[in-house]
């Protein structure tokens, strides 16, 4: 494996050129998006995007989002536009946005784990899409990291994840998003978010109407998204999700694993002592706190922590991303 310093706001097209080469030849080629790091391969190379799931561990019913540069690359790939797609297209790309759409039949079948839809993103990042225009191929890229870990948000958290598994690493600073795209099935009569991020449905419902949930899916079954798996995000620790009121009788119950030579972590909102415990104080902002939640998970995971006790976020809509990705981090 490689890692290349790359500036995030003006990537050297040398540095790019060589990435995009080796997307050509079939190499994967993990690079920063705004949400968290991607493991590109050419997304119309069947053999290219065999090697993600091979280098993740990924199960081949769990599908990839295709990145574009721009919409003409997700029409491409579509064979269905509808006004809907449009409107969401021209509101939120680039940037952490997915829609779900009829795929054409160019798009290999392990892109799209079998199903006849595709998941199309432009991302909001000068790295990725400087690496998308050179390549000139569309790049399936989930986060670049092991199946149901947590997923990246620095090239560090990319090389101990996957190590040699990756041809070239572009080290371009840490993602400004720190969760991943919100994933819009717009195939429906009706739209359905079937992956919550920080976009949400107050923002998309005047654009596409009423929005419903996903159906639960069996534990083998194709998904029509990436994030729907039931246990996914999760550290090496295990993860313990708590209510404010219950914040004394956790520090009690962190203390005595301490006692005991175990280590425990707090990710704490609120206000609150903690001795022979590690905190990190999250903000109180959803999005802030969506871009620190995985460094926070990671930083856990190099303190050595047998649990993280995690102090659950409210309720409001603006949370529903991150909740999604603790709740699902929590599932043993």
């Amino acid at each position: 494996m490689r890692i290349v310093a790359i500036d995030p706001n003006s990537p050297e097209q040398g540095t790019i050129a060589e990435a995009a080469e080796i997307l050509r030849r079939g190499g994967l080629v993990a690079f920063p998006t705004e949400t968290v790091y991607g493991l590109g391969a050419n997304a119309l190379n069947a053999d290219a995007v065999q090697r993600i799931y091979s280098a993740k561990g990924r199960p081949s019913f769990n599908p990839l989002i295709v990145h574009v540069p721009d919409e003409e690359g997700a029409r491409e790939l579509a064979s269905e536009w509808p006004e809907r797609a449009d409107r969401v297209a021209k509101a939120f790309w680039p940037g952490p946005m997915t829609i779900v759409l009829p795929k054409r039949a160019i798009v290999p079948d392990n892109v799209t784990a079998g199903l006849d839809s595709v998941a199309l993103r432009v991302p909001a990042n000068p790295v990725a899409l400087a690496l998308l225009r050179t390549a000139g191929i569309p790049l399936a890229a989930p986060s670049a990291n092991r199946s149901t870990a947590v997923s990246p948000t620095t090239a560090r958290h990319v090389v101990r994840s996957l190590g040699d598994r990756v041809d070239l690493v572009l080290d371009g600073g840490s993602t400004s998003v720190g969760i991943e795209s919100t994933v819009l099935d717009l195939r429906g009569a009706a739209a359905v978010i079937l992956r919550p991020g920080i976009v949400g449905a107050r923002e998309l419902e005047p654009l596409v109407g009423p929005i419903t949930l996903p159906n639960d899916l069996q534990a083998d079954v194709a998904r029509p998204s990436p994030g729907m798996m039931e246990r996914h995000y999760a550290p090496r620790a295990k993860l313990v999700l708590f209510d404010r009121d219950d914040t004394s009788d956790v520090l009690g119950a962190a203390r005595i694993r301490a006692a005991k030579g175990e280590r425990a972590g707090l990710l704490l909102i609120s206000v609150g002592a903690a001795a022979a415990v590690d905190v990190i104080r999250m903000p109180a902002d959803a999005a802030r706190y969506a871009q620190r939640l995985y460094a926070a998970l990671h930083e856990f995971d190099d303190l050595g922590c047998q649990v993280i006790y995690a102090e659950r976020v409210p309720n409001g809509a603006e949370w529903a991303g991150v909740r999604d990705r603790l709740e699902r981090a929590s599932r043993s």
